[in-house]
């Protein structure tokens, strides 16, 4: 159901190569006025139609491009013919300026940060392509169109005009750029962006008295505290921080092994629902967001060089497997947002597919205990209530048999298991959703949190929760729990091979477990799936044997339960666990494999 290259190709394409093809000139005259303002006549026929063309395509692009904001949001179908046509009209526009420069420069006075605007549009485009289709390589084409404004200084001369909106244009390209920056982990420059980012914020508002000025501070305190929400550093030998990247790389998953009787399924899309109070967050992304979605993308490819011919950019066949789940991200939504998205996913879900939801949301607890307890007694996670109240309602005081409205009861998550369904909760109240009863029959997993942390623990909650950071990069999480704030990076590399060789072992006890629940098997078939199971039994059994982790409600839990003999307490696993924290230096930290950790 994703867009495929061969599909609306065209416009996106010559797009592609005409941008890609072209250094613009930095040279020669800037723009200025209209050079036959008094003399209309004198301007030959030709140069006046060249104005007048270029204006109705500026006037037409930007039309389409504000049409995308009317565009449902849900859905994969809708869109793609609407895209295409916004395509092709930014690439005739880019064209025909290229073309015609000379003429828009004398006739129209084109200023170089208007050609940096469509540029900035296109970068757009390609973003909001990759958040609807998934295809990470399109954050390459947006990185390759804001890196190229910058290194032109196409916004150069926007300080020197008179005008705040302006201004504003080259803070957002800015944080625009950044988003993209972050979301291909390139640190280096996200940090370089930052320190521009700061300069021009500072400018701007000793230059404009405005009122935006807290609005822009707080987007730059908004992304440092992002950069440094990771709680390991890991360092090469001139001590410099090495960025590595947890999308699902080439070789990164243990690959089915003979005998291996699994399921077909295919995770086609996932709900990622962000609404924690205090954490971390970026461009309504929060850290706890931004890491389970690289969890469920494969590492991007350049487009640029897939291709068939050098100096074309027609490219060449779709590179095999590269399908990434189709993703929805939700920063605090409402319970309708939530159920409309949840609701076009169900209807819009292939055969044999896989629909996965996370949420990473504060918990919601039951008020009363009643003598019948069903799926809407245990309370379940908060959704938002800001935008829920329109009609002047106002919230009167529930007695104790009402139930939570602004709630994500698992109650609420009934109808959708008539399809496979994968559910991840991770929040203070995850153990509401060990009440699901498997009512269709159909493959279901719920993979909860542990609900409370060790006091040490506690306090690192604004930089993400351990659960996903176990389940995002698990040797990441595994130095965290061990209070290792840096590693170095042959050490680091060492630990990785060694986690390959026990994700093997995890993936084996797994599939021949003659008790685990035949819902495991039915997901393991689907790689992002089987990564993701293989993960959480590696931080159950971290966190089994962790000296700090000693209640039960401070271990991960699931629906079904897993058999633990064969899997999170299994005895080989145990000795991984141990050896690992062997090799970094922490074995002190963990029991001896041997004790009884069954509660």
């Amino acid at each position: 159901h994703n867009l495929h290259f061969n599909q609306y190709q065209t416009p996106h394409n010559r797009l592609l190569t005409v941008m890609r093809l072209t250094v613009l000139p930095y040279g020669g005259r800037e723009a200025g006025a209209m050079t036959g303002a008094g003399a209309e006549d004198d301007i030959p026929l030709g140069e006046r139609k060249t104005v007048t063309d270029f204006c109705y395509l500026l006037d037409k692009s930007k039309q389409l491009f504000n049409g995308l904001r009317d565009l449902p949001q849900y859905g994969h179908k809708q869109w793609q013919s609407y895209f295409g046509r916004t395509f092709d009209v930014y690439t005739k526009l880019w064209k025909f300026q290229q073309q015609h420069r000379q003429v828009l420069d004398n006739r129209y006075g084109l200023k170089r940060w208007q050609i940096g605007e469509v540029a900035s549009k296109i970068g757009q485009l390609y973003y909001h392509y990759y958040l609807r289709t998934s295809e990470t390589s399109y954050l390459n084409e947006a990185f390759s169109f804001y890196s190229a404004i910058r290194q032109r200084s196409y916004y150069y001369q926007v300080n020197k005009e008179d005008r705040p909106e302006l201004v504003v244009k080259k803070l957002r390209y800015y944080a625009r750029y950044i988003v993209v920056c972050l979301l291909l982990n390139k640190m280096d420059l996200v940090k370089v962006l930052v320190k521009e980012l700061s300069e021009e914020i500072e400018d701007y508002t000793q230059r404009f008295n405005t009122e935006d000025q807290l609005e822009w501070n707080l987007v730059l305190q908004e992304v440092a505290a992002f950069v440094e929400a990771d709680p390991v550093v890991v360092l090469n030998d001139e001590n410099t921080v090495v960025f590595t990247s947890n999308r699902l790389q080439e070789g990164g998953v243990p690959q089915l092994e003979q005998g291996m009787v699994v399921g077909q399924l295919t995770l086609a899309d996932a709900l990622i629902i962000g609404n924690c109070n205090n954490q971390v967050k970026f461009s309504e992304l929060t850290i706890d967001m931004f890491r389970i979605l690289q969890a469920l993308e494969r590492e991007p490819v350049n487009l640029a060089t897939t291709t068939s011919k050098p100096g074309t950019l027609e490219p060449s066949e779709k590179p095999a497997k590269r399908e990434n789940p189709h993703k929805y991200l939700l920063y605090k939504p409402t319970f309708s947002q939530l159920y409309t998205f949840l609701s076009a996913s169900f209807k819009e879900l292939p055969a044999n597919s896989v629909l996965l939801v996370y949420l990473s949301a504060t918990g919601v607890f039951p008020t009363g205990r009643l003598d019948y307890e069903g799926p809407y007694d245990f309370g379940g996670v908060l959704t938002n209530t800001n935008r829920d109240v329109v009609n002047g309602e106002t919230v009167q005081k529930r007695n104790q048999a009402q139930k939570e409205m602004h709630c994500l009861h698992p109650g609420d998550l009934f109808p959708f298991t008539r399809k496979p369904l994968f559910v991840i909760v991770d929040s203070s109240n995850s153990t509401a959703y060990k009440n699901f009863t498997n009512l269709f029959g159909q493959p279901l997993v719920c993979l909860l949190s542990p609900t409370v942390y060790p006091k040490s623990m506690q306090d690192q909650s604004q930089r993400g929760s351990l659960f996903t950071l176990f389940l995002y990069c698990p040797l990441l999480a595994f130095l965290s729990v061990c209070g290792l704030s840096s590693l170095r990076q042959g050490l680091w590399e060492k630990a990785e091979e060694f986690l390959h060789k026990v994700y093997r072992d995890i993936g084996q006890m797994i599939t021949r477990s003659q008790a685990i629940d035949q819902a495991f098997l039915q997901f393991y078939g689907d790689e992002f799936l089987r990564l993701l199971l293989i993960r959480f039994v590696f931080c159950s059994a971290t966190l089994r044997l962790h000296k700090l982790f000693r209640e039960s409600r401070s271990f991960p839990e699931s629906y079904p339960q897993l058999p633990k003999q064969d899997t999170v307490e299994s005895s080989v696993l145990q000795k991984h666990v141990l050896e690992l924290a062997a090799m970094l230096d922490v074995r002190s930290l963990f029991w001896d494999g041997t004790l009884d950790v069954n509660y």
